[in-house]
């Protein structure tokens, strides 16, 4: 493996507050040096003058379609969608045919993602059996095979005893719950934020409350079993108040939300564009705001992506028949640096914490540093390219973005995913 030497970048690193112009020298798998004016005439060299050195990023909540829908997204298309949004690290939702709840379809994960040898990927395995919310899951079992978490994504577990017990498993075996709060009775056939704009549309609503009373709901029980619980993509005023009264009195919980809700409002969805249809739904510029505030003050830990890869021909059904969902992984940092960055004036060293050392503590893996000896995770960002997004462009399997053909800016400029370079922007 030869050595990389990453030029005049300015490295930043949330966990060590580091943040200076410096050299990286990446030797065999781990950060060598980083120094100013390195000199390694055999390495393999990367400009990074002007642009910004970090950790690789860790994605807690993706979607990659495989085992089922190989014509939407495989593994191996996912991780390249990844290493190009700047992914390190992704973790993988069991919603799958079928659901990922079994020791050898953890194990065909891990090899499959060997094979393609792009980014890491963890699976998260599912809460109950085929996710139907009755029976749990060899909690053992798949943990010893490397689950990193369990939830039953894309659905809540409805009987809360069920998920007391899931809580305490997990307890027992130090991995978090991923919840996805939303309570179907209320949502009923909601096909986006429920209000004004749903109203004006004649579209059915799925109501704030409909996440915030599950996120009520988890929080009590978890409380009572002192166990982790990580809610996912939190998306409301009301819930980010419920999660900081939690933290304030000390639970044990984390929460993520999505590029999507701190960009987007239900005011956009008058066109009924369903690339905008997503579960749960864009929600109201008061929400969007309170994501904000919740990203600032550090309620919300992470920024995960929920890249929900969909073919387009299931996209291009009326707004009614369309599946949820858009894709995040190659959207997620020009989002961050136009919303986030240049026009909320948010620190780098605020947002990397919540793409890299916050999300890797959830599932305790010690990843997400750049420093001297440590994994060499490493993103290279340029924050002021500017370019287009196309569809050729895209190397997901699936295009469904409402950012397509959009002009956006920052780019990843290269990946390092343990010390080898697996993604070059050729335009850089």
């Amino acid at each position: 493996m030869a050595d990389i030497l990453i030029k005049g970048g300015r490295v930043i690193d949330p966990k060590t507050d580091l943040d200076e112009v410096s050299d990286v020298l990446i030797h065999e798998n781990k950060i060598g040096k980083i120094e100013k004016n390195i000199k390694n005439v055999s390495a393999k060299i990367i400009d990074a003058k002007g642009k910004i050195v970090a950790p690789g990023f860790f994605d807690l909540h993706c979607h990659l379609r495989d085992p089922g829908r190989p014509d939407v997204e495989t593994i191996e298309s996912g991780c390249q969608a990844a290493v190009a949004g700047g992914f390190t690290t992704i973790c993988c939702m069991p919603n799958t045919t079928p659901a990922i709840d079994n020791e050898g379809l953890v194990n065909y994960i891990y090899k499959e993602a060997a094979r393609v040898n792009l980014c890491r990927v963890f699976p998260i395995a599912a809460i109950t059996k085929e996710r139907l919310g009755k029976e749990l899951t060899e909690f053992g079992e798949l943990t010893k095979a490397g689950a990193k978490g369990f939830s039953d994504d894309g659905d809540v577990v409805v009987d809360c005893n069920v998920f007391r017990h899931a809580l305490e498993y997990s307890k027992a075996f130090n991995v978090p719950i991923f919840e996805h709060p939303i309570d179907r009775a209320l949502t009923k056939d909601g096909l986006m934020n429920e209000g004004i704009v749903s109203t004006r549309l004649g579209l059915s609503g799925s109501p704030a409350i409909a996440e915030e009373v599950i996120v009520a709901r988890d929080l009590l029980v978890a409380r009572f079993t002192g166990a982790r619980l990580h809610l996912c993509h939190i998306s409301t005023k009301g819930s980010i108040d419920l999660i900081r009264r939690a933290k304030e009195d000390g639970m044990k919980v984390t929460c993520e939300t999505c590029p999507h809700y701190f960009f987007f409002n239900d005011e956009l969805l008058a066109g009924f564009n369903t690339d905008f249809k997503v579960n749960p739904p864009i929600r109201s510029e008061q929400d969007r705001q309170a994501v904000i505030e919740g990203l600032r003050d550090g309620t919300i830990d992470c920024i995960a992506t929920d890249h929900a890869p969909h073919c387009q021909a299931d996209k291009e059904l009326e707004f009614t028949n369309a599946p949820f969902g858009m894709i995040g992984f190659e959207t997620a940092l020009p989002i961050i640096v136009m919303e986030l960055i240049n026009k909320q004036k948010f620190s780098w060293l605020h947002v990397l914490e919540k793409l890299t050392i916050n999300p890797a503590k959830v599932v305790t893996e010690k990843l997400g540093v750049v420093k001297k000896n440590a994994v060499a995770d490493v993103v290279i960002i340029d924050p002021q390219k500017k370019w287009q997004l196309t569809a050729n462009a895209i190397r997901s399997k699936s295009k469904n973005t409402p950012l397509l053909n959009k002009k956006l800016t920052g780019q990843v400029v290269a990946t390092i995913v343990e010390g080898e370079l697996k993604y070059h922007n050729p335009d850089q």
